[in-house]
This record gives C-alpha cells, structure tokens and sequence, in this order.
C-alpha cells in the first residue's frame, strides 16, 4: 500500500481538486493522509466531505509548519510505500501506476517524476521539467529537479529516519540530500505525471528567500566549504533559470 501524506494549511480554495486527483488515479491501493496544520479555513471540513474511507484527516494540536505535518503523516504512515503531495497540486491518473511500475523495474527505493508548471487553476501552462534517468547526492547540490509532489520512497530500502523531514527551511530539499547522501540513488521517471501550481505572484516574489535557503542547505545540510558552495550554486541557478524559460 502507499501512504499519501499532504500537510494542510489553508488550503480550502485548492484542497479538493487535489484530493480528486488522487482518488482518479489508476492504482487503488493507498490512504491518502491529510495533516491539517490549524487552518483558519475549512479546509478541516472540506476533506471531510468525501466519504471515500482512504480519506483520512490528522489534525495537528499547534501549528507548526509543513516539515512537521509530513512527520506526523510519516508516523501514521501503514503503507510500505510513502509519496509526498502539496495540497495546491495535482497528479495525473496514472502517476501512481506508472511510478510503481518504474519502481519495481529498476528495484530502487527512492524515484521521482518529471512535472508540468501549472496556473492557478491547474491547467498546464506547457512548460514540463524533464528529470535525469539517475541523480547522486553530489549531481543533486546543483540540479534541485526533485519536486516533492513527485516523490515515491520504498520504506523496506530507506528507512523513516531518512525520510523524516527536519526543521529547516526547504526541508523537503534537505530530506532527498540526506538520503542520496546516504548512499541512495535517485532515479527518474522522465514522465509528465504532476501538475505544480504556481500562483500568479509566485513566480519571482520569494527569487531572494529562495536563494537564502540553497546557500544554508550547503553549508548546513551538505556541509560545504564557502568555496565550494558557490561553485554548486551557480550551477543550481543556471538549471533553475532553464527551468523557468
């Protein structure tokens, strides 16, 4: 079974078109584990509206970000299997299937998906991220192509205190660098299976926040030197730029 863990907050506008596009995929044998992080909406009652028993609300007692809500799902967790879904995002209906088959023909623990950026409304714009057949901790530092709505992680291969996320900012990043540094590799499934959502002023309001958190997950995660985390950085920018364009 996979266990689908989404950390809510807030997310009342986007929230059941994501949860649709889970309960549409081909591959049936999940739970999909919505951790609300106390939204201030209805989020809480809108995942409560389906009936659908694979549907499971975990609330969280305080708010304590997305890291915090993925663990909590990670703890819950039945399946052998973890994927990793924001709650603006949407999968196509086959992305479970097509990723369990990959999984199984190349025998990995950890792979992941290529992806469409999507407008507010989740319609793809066109622009699709096509992902490397294979990535290793250090080809990982300057090619962030991992997106977290992607993920598929085989608990049998890595165990959960890998997977468990920490408290830094762009946890997920930090979480796929600490396996892969670990000694796992990361394999790619170049399929356009994730739709990713970017609202209309998301696209360049947080260019300075984002910068911030590459260089600390160098220097903290990575454990570089000030030399060679500028040398992975203009790497990483030059491949964030082509993602963009």
């Amino acid at each position: 079974m996979i266990s689908i863990i989404v950390p809510v907050y807030n997310a009342e506008k986007f929230i059941r078109e994501t949860i649709q596009s889970v309960l549409d995929q081909t591959y049936t044998d999940f739970e999909l584990l919505l951790v609300d992080d106390c939204s201030r909406d209805k989020s809480a009652e809108v995942i409560e509206s389906f009936e659908d028993e694979r549907v499971i609300l975990l609330r969280q007692e305080q708010n304590a970000g997305a890291y915090a809500a993925r663990n909590r799902g990670l703890k819950e967790a039945k399946g052998r299997y973890i994927a990793f879904l924001d709650s603006d995002d949407c999968w196509e209906p086959c992305k479970l299937e097509h990723e369990m088959a990959f999984m199984e023909r190349e025998s990995a623990g950890f792979v992941f998906t290529g992806y469409e950026f999507a407008d507010e409304n989740c319609v793809g714009t066109g622009k699709v991220v096509r992902v490397p057949r294979t990535i290793n901790f250090r080809q990982a530092l300057s090619n962030t192509t991992i997106f977290t709505s992607t993920v598929l992680i085989d608990r049998e291969k890595i165990p959960d205190e890998l997977i468990e996320m920490p408290h830094i900012a762009s946890e997920d990043t930090a979480t796929w660098w600490r396996i892969l540094k670990a000694g796992h590799v990361g394999y790619g499934l170049d399929e356009n299976l994730v739709r990713y959502r970017r609202s209309g002023n998301s696209l360049s309001a947080n260019k300075f926040v984002a910068i911030k958190r590459i260089w600390g997950l160098y220097r903290k995660i990575a454990g570089l030197s000030v030399v060679a985390s500028a040398w992975y950085f203009v790497g990483w920018a030059i491949k964030a730029v082509k993602r963009r364009i």
